[in-house]
């Protein structure tokens, strides 16, 4: 037990149990590595919409720019459902713990991939077929939406203190983490004829999901549950009632706001993941191959840029961090747009690194650790999934859309017109990070520090 929490605790409360450095370690691998599995099912369908489902899942008469904006369609339909999902798994993660729950959406996400990869094309079943599509990106979205709360909250919640920025980061690393693995592995089939990619060769990322799951599965069972959660049950502090009803009561202000701070890293993260591979390839500036192999190698380093962010928020602070990460996004998202448009193989590349290792990690990389500081354990689950699930949809879950529309604007100005679009979600997210910066739950006091202080047991 910690001696410092054992102090601060009040009087007759339960003090969480610290984690053994052993168990901190265990629980860092799993998170990051069922995250990486989660968000490589995720967001292979991210990458195979724009290069594959258009030719594949809609009538081949269909003009291919209607059908890739289609595809596009039911990629959102799985960020709507994230939220569905936050709420279903937040309330059973804060009622009965985060390790079943985190089980449960890594079995469901791995299922549904290889359902995608067996799922017969538009020639062979007709118009079921995207309608399959649809009910399957749904699934999907709704199991997502309860694994990125879960996987970051149990990294924070087993970390050691002065370091939750960086433990909870680990989980989020699992982000792009997935990114390079499904780029890759869709990169290496990409590289087949044209024909055969499109019969069977994208069908294979998808059904090694199976693989990936059962490492992920085995993973996940042996981990122990959250210390945090543990002493909240043991205080009578977990729920019989329904969690979200308490999200909107006690944490309106926080849900709202936090949700407009993360849209913007969002948007930059699905353009480049999903809109900006089949963009550059259409303007015959680099194949579908290197394109890939670009956004992989991107991805990589995108890895390593989130901790490294979310370290410095341990150091200098969450909003410090964040807010620096606005300047540079602004410095740079005019620059980076410059470089998708030069036509030279290699300055494309430095574009994707400008986009995700540097734009994206520095806005992103304290979130984990941002969201988690607003909300008691016993309403976190369901406070940071579906806080972080809404602002999935106002950002990442309309960028491949508003991007195409954006793009196809009559003014001259094509991709300059979605940097117009992400610097106006910058301000908003600046606005957002000091309207809530102050609003914290108080371990010592059992509140939530407002500008009027609510009881979280109310």
């Amino acid at each position: 037990m910690s001696t410092q929490n054992a102090e601060n605790a009040p009087q007759g409360s339960v003090v969480a149990k610290e984690s053994t450095p052993r168990e901190r370690r265990k629980v860092l691998i799993s998170s990051f590595l069922g995250s990486t599995v989660e968000y490589y099912d995720f967001l292979l369908y991210g990458a195979a919409a724009g290069l594959v489902f258009p030719y594949v899942f809609f009538d081949e008469s269909m003009d291919p720019f209607v059908g890739m904006l289609l595809s596009y369609v039911i990629l959102f339909a799985g960020y709507l459902s994230r939220p569905i999902g936050g709420i279903l798994f937040g309330h059973l993660g804060d009622r009965f713990g985060r390790k079943n729950v985190l089980f449960i959406t890594l079995m469901v996400m791995g299922l549904v991939s290889v359902a995608i990869g067996l799922l017969p094309s538009y020639a062979a079943i007709g118009i079921a077929a995207p309608i399959i599509l649809v009910m399957l990106r749904v699934i999907q979205g709704v199991a997502v939406g309860g694994e990125w709360a879960g996987a970051t909250l149990m990294a924070a919640e087993h970390s050691k203190q002065g370091a939750r920025g960086f433990a909870s980061s680990i989980a989020v690393a699992g982000g792009p983490a997935g990114s390079v693995l499904s780029t890759l592995v869709l990169a290496l089939f990409a590289g087949l004829p044209e024909e055969q990619f499109l019969t069977w060769g994208w069908r294979i990322p998808f059904l090694l999901s199976a693989v990936l799951v059962i490492i992920g599965l085995y993973m996940r069972y042996s981990l122990t549950e959250s210390p945090e959660f543990e002493a909240a049950r043991k205080a009578g502090d977990t729920h019989t009632g329904v969690p979200i009803k308490r999200i909107f009561t006690v944490y309106p202000k926080v849900t709202i706001f936090a949700s407009l701070t993360i849209a913007a890293p969002l948007f930059i993260q699905a353009l480049l993941a999903v809109f900006i591979v089949p963009y550059v390839v259409d303007t015959g500036a680099i194949d579908r191959q290197t394109a890939l192999m670009l956004l992989t190698l991107s991805s990589f380093l995108h890895i390593f840029a989130i901790p490294f962010f979310a370290s410095l928020s341990d150091r200098f602070g969450r909003r410090r961090v964040m807010l620096t990460g606005v300047v540079i996004s602004l410095a740079l998202i005019f620059p980076m747009f410059m470089l998708f448009n030069s036509g030279n193989v290699w300055l494309i590349g430095l574009a994707f690194i400008v986009g995700n290792p540097i734009i994206q990690a520095s806005t992103y990389g304290a979130v984990g650790s941002f969201l988690a500081d607003k909300y008691a354990p016993q309403d976190r689950y369901t406070g940071v999934s579906v806080s972080y699930q809404t602002g999935s949809i106002l950002g990442a879950g309309l960028a491949p859309m508003v991007s195409t529309w954006l793009v196809a604007l009559d003014n001259g100005w094509g991709t300059y017109n979605i940097a117009i679009y992400f610097i106006v979600l910058l301000a908003i997210a600046t606005i957002s990070i000091l309207a809530i910066e102050n609003n914290k739950y108080n371990i010592k006091t059992k509140k939530v520090i407002t500008s009027e202080p609510v009881e979280v047991n109310a």
